[in-house]
């Protein structure tokens, strides 16, 4: 699924360069989870945006299924992450003047479904996280673990191959990160997805089978058979 092979990225901020990556090494197979924590400032993100094909790496290689997403044209890009990546975010990101289902549906413009059957098909992915019945509701008239269940909704529907999770549980409280945590990793056990997610809870972290902690824009990978 994603090799990466010295991977770096340099960002200029005034007089100073920041080493986000520093030289990334990585292996994600096909339907795995891994979890990447670490400091504030230590390249999280920036690993995500690379897998997400979201940023390009200042040097090295970043394949996703035998493709080098560094390489690809623009158009190219936008074609993989429109079918192929589902995102969540912190924030939840969506659209306040549009239903929970049209916020869904928007995934689905770009694949150039239509009418009945994009309808259809986010109905489907909002009953997979149980908010069939707030279909109509706007994100105002939402918890926050509803709105980010929509996010999850809209990242799914398109059945990417691939997850990626931006701190999704950061803006909850225990319980409803809790709940989330079991959404997210039923929908990744049933649809065989790959999953990746950043974090700043242990908590979580300990969840996974996997854990990438960066450092200094340097992974080190610990294997947890207990999960």
């Amino acid at each position: 699924m994603y090799q990466l092979r010295g991977v770096t990225k340099h960002y200029t901020r005034g007089k100073k360069t920041v080493h986000a990556l520093a030289g990334v090494d990585l292996t994600i197979e096909d339907g795995g989870r891994l979890v990447i924590q670490g400091p504030t400032g230590g390249g999280k993100s920036t690993l995500l945006q690379m897998l997400g094909g979201l940023d390009r790496p200042t040097s090295g290689t970043v394949e996703f299924d035998g493709v080098n997403l560094a390489d690809l044209p623009e158009a190219k890009l936008t074609k993989v992450r429109a079918e192929s990546i589902g995102f969540v975010f912190q924030s939840f990101n969506l659209i306040p003047t549009l239903t929970a289902q049209e916020n869904v549906e928007t995934a689905l413009v770009p694949l150039g479904l239509k009418g009945a059957a994009r309808r259809e098909q986010a109905e489907r992915a909002l009953e997979s996280v149980g908010l069939g019945e707030r279909a109509g509701h706007l994100p105002s008239e939402l918890s926050g673990g509803q709105q980010q269940r929509v996010a999850i909704a809209r990242a799914l529907v398109k059945q990417p191959k691939v997850l990626l999770a931006d701190e999704p549980t950061g803006n909850l409280d225990e319980s409803t990160r809790d709940d989330i945590m079991e959404l997210l990793e039923g929908l990744w056990k049933e649809h065989g997805l790959t999953f990746i997610m950043v974090t700043h809870d242990s908590s979580i972290a300990r969840r996974a089978p996997r854990l990438a902690t960066i450092r200094k824009g340097r992974v080190t990978i610990t294997e947890n058979a207990a999960a």
